[in-house]
């Protein structure tokens, strides 16, 4: 029965009085049949320069779909080169006070990727991709490997470099030579005579595998035994490989890891720049496992590029190449045609760049991520959208407009895994250092010396903004400083979950999804005015606790 103001009443108000109210079960056949246009606008009409102009990532929202599936089952796979997939779709930018080896490493666990930068000397760089290569692996094809005349205070320096303290001893102190025993942090540890031989503190009662055995195999001798290495050995009893317990529990410990099919080796990116002298210092980096590099340049649509990216296909066939950065179709296509494997988009929408306000140059990260990724997805040429991020929403809307990944600077400047030691700021909080790869600090900062025959002594800031032979430098990045946001381990996991719980609310179960549903225009957009934005925003609170997760 109708009821008015709570009384019963013979009557009820209807919203559209002069019509009558349609049957509820034939709702969805008449938003099928009757309604010509859909809610919000396709990817097309969104970002349409000549009508909205150039549009950044806070500009526009996605619209919600139909949820009916749990937020776990959203897959987050996606290409990073032609060649190469992650699990996750998120990596740390090549600057200095973002991504050496320990966030490389922390990153590549997680599923993702870190791009190790560029402005200290080859060698140091190199070391830094050997520390990620070692880190995890299935067979360790090339292990640490002592002779009976190394000394325990060699072997303790040893696990100080590499990080661990598990070393084969073999007759000759080579690979292929007879295996006499094996060394580990508790044989040394608290050995009173550092001159002592290893021999004379090596255990020799070992478990062994033959050679041939496979992966599987050999996990479960090891995990079996109460051993921390397993020798893999030929019929002379030659060492061939080495299988790691750790290796076992990083494993379990981190089921979406970034590793390489056949050798299980954590997948390791490095930066370099496009002069003469980076030839060497990636030989360099080649020699020492390098997987994927990444030509760091803030203009990528040039000749010495171009040229690059020829040489290293041509040289170094297994080597995958992303270029850039770019905004336009135009850098692309050139870069494209020239071989690369993959793009960075962005030009000036980092937090500590000012290319834009600087050089007038550049183009909002929105428009230049749908434009050019659209392109390159006609030649199967992954994206990544590099720079603006400043949180899950962010990379949800770069990964909607067609990026395979999002590329992160200032997010994770604040984390344990980034370079550099905390200080509390006038404001007594909790701080890390941080700056743009162009502002003044970096371009100034002589790290990058080599003491390799033909490699120059420069620096990849001024590299990255064809600076070199500049007497007055012009900054288009500022120093700064970004709050601590923990450890990776923890924050990464927060991104991920908050973009998996995005996509349930679009209604896509997978990144690929999300892509083919933009494209076929049934994810659709709507454009937020200033008024929106601060909607959206936390607003009428006397105070509030923006606590992030828990």
């Amino acid at each position: 029965m109708p009821l008015t103001n709570g009384d019963v009443g013979s009557s009820v108000l209807q919203i559209a009085p002069h019509d009558k109210a349609l049957d509820h079960k034939s709702a969805l056949d008449f938003l099928q049949n009757e309604y010509k246009h859909q809610d919000g606008l396709d990817v097309e009409t969104l970002l349409d320069s000549r009508t909205n102009g150039g549009l950044t990532y806070n500009d526009f929202l996605v619209l919600p779909g139909y949820i009916g599936f749990p937020a776990s089952e959203v897959a987050l796979e996606t290409p990073v080169t032609k060649r190469i997939t992650l699990k996750t779709p998120l990596l740390s930018s090549p600057m200095d006070t973002v991504t050496e080896h320990s966030m490389a490493i922390h990153m590549a666990l997680l599923g993702g990727l870190g791009v190790i930068h560029h402005n200290c000397s080859a060698e140091d760089q190199a070391e830094m991709v050997r520390k990620v290569k070692r880190f995890e692996n299935g067979f360790i094809l090339d292990p640490v490997v002592l002779s009976p005349n190394t000394t325990v205070s060699e072997a303790k320096q040893l696990k100080e470099k590499w990080g661990f303290g598990g070393f084969p001893v073999t007759e000759t102190g080579t690979l292929r030579s007879k295996l006499i025993g094996m060394i580990t942090t508790r044989d040394i540890q608290f050995h009173p005579t550092p001159a002592d031989p290893v021999t004379s503190v090596m255990s020799t009662d070992l478990v062994t595998a033959p050679s041939g055995t496979t992966l599987v195999e050999a996990n479960a001798v090891l995990s079996k035994s109460k051993k921390g290495k397993l020798p893999i050995v030929d019929a002379s009893h030659n060492l061939i490989s080495l299988l790691s317990r750790s290796d076992l529990m990083k494993n379990l410990h981190y089921p979406l890891a970034s590793k390489l099919p056949h050798s299980k080796q954590l997948i390791c990116a490095a930066a370099i720049g496009t002069r003469p002298e980076d030839k060497d210092r990636l030989q360099i980096l080649a020699d020492a496992g390098l997987d994927i590099v990444v030509l760091d340049s803030s203009q990528g649509n040039s000749i010495f590029q171009i040229e690059m990216i020829k040489y290293i296909k041509e040289k170094y066939p297994g080597l995958d190449v992303i270029g850039g950065n770019v905004v336009t179709v135009a850098q692309a296509a050139n870069l494209i045609a020239a071989g690369v494997d993959g793009l960075r988009i962005g030009m000036g929408s980092g937090s500590a760049c000012i290319t834009q306000e600087v050089m007038a140059v550049g183009r909002p990260q929105a428009a230049s991520v749908f434009h050019v990724s659209s392109f390159a997805a006609r030649f199967g040429v992954p994206c990544i959208a590099d720079g603006g991020i400043q949180n899950v929403g962010h990379i949800v809307k770069g990964l909607s407009l067609g990026a395979s990944t999002v590329m992160m600077g200032g997010l994770l400047a604040g984390t344990t895994e980034s370079p550099g030691n905390y200080f509390v700021s006038r404001e007594g909080q909790l701080v890390k250092s941080y700056r743009g790869m162009g502002s003044i600090d970096a371009m100034e900062d002589k790290k990058a010396g080599s003491s390799v025959k033909g490699v120059v002594k420069s620096d990849a800031g001024k590299a990255r903004y064809f600076s070199e032979g500049d007497r007055l430098l012009v900054a288009q990045g500022v120093s700064g400083s970004v709050l601590d946001r923990g450890s990776v381990t923890k924050f990464v996991p927060y991104l991920l979950a908050g973009l998996q719980h995005s996509l349930q609310d679009i209604g896509m179960k997978s990144l690929s999804a999300l892509r083919e549903g933009v494209r076929n225009g049934d994810v659709r957009f709507e454009l937020r005015t200033v008024s929106a934005q601060a909607e959206g925003n936390v607003h009428g609170l006397h105070s509030f606790d923006k606590k992030l997760y828990s």
